[in-house]
């Protein structure tokens, strides 16, 4: 494979912008059973800690996730990937970009709520280094459903290598 190639086929992580909504509710409608409108996702990015990003594959959004900012974490809200493009390592590209987010004594951890129902979820953030922390009963309000609390941590080794690292340059 050619360089060239090799460019074309990576992943590229990006904010989010208005003209990509019509390609984020099509992958939303496509990965969920009761997807969010186009007015909450709009409802969503317009407060003040909620931020959008795509990824895009080939200059095409292949994902997205929105996410809010908190003082000691980063909350994923809505994170998809276009089924033509999973286990493409798009969902894997965007959760790096959240955790090269992290930072030692400050936000050091990523959460988000998973549907019992959706294993797929629960055993791709699982091999992304999350764990199950809790239990949220009847959580959703389209269903009955209990969701998983997953959680990121970032390792205080590796947070304290990278704080010291930037001290350093």
């Amino acid at each position: 494979m050619s360089s060239i190639e090799s460019d074309q086929s990576c992943v590229h992580i990006r904010w989010m912008i208005r003209r990509d909504m019509p390609s984020v509710l099509a992958i939303e409608g496509q990965s969920f059973e009761f997807p969010w409108t186009e007015e909450e996702f709009i409802r969503c990015l317009r407060q003040r800690d909620c931020i959008g990003m795509v990824a895009e594959r080939n200059e095409e959004v292949a994902g997205f996730m929105i996410y809010e900012l908190h003082k000691t974490r980063i909350h994923i809200l809505s994170f998809a990937v276009h089924p033509d493009f999973r286990r493409q390592m798009v969902g894997t590209a965007m959760v790096e970009k959240l955790v090269s987010k992290l930072a030692y004594q400050r936000r050091n951890r990523i959460v988000l709520e998973v549907r019992e129902t959706n294993l797929a979820a629960q055993l791709f953030f699982r091999q992304l280094g999350f764990r199950a922390t809790g239990v949220l009963k009847s959580f959703y309000e389209d269903t009955p459903e209990d969701a998983f609390l997953m959680q990121y941590r970032q390792a205080e080794e590796a947070a304290f290598d990278d704080a010291q690292k930037r001290i350093a340059s």
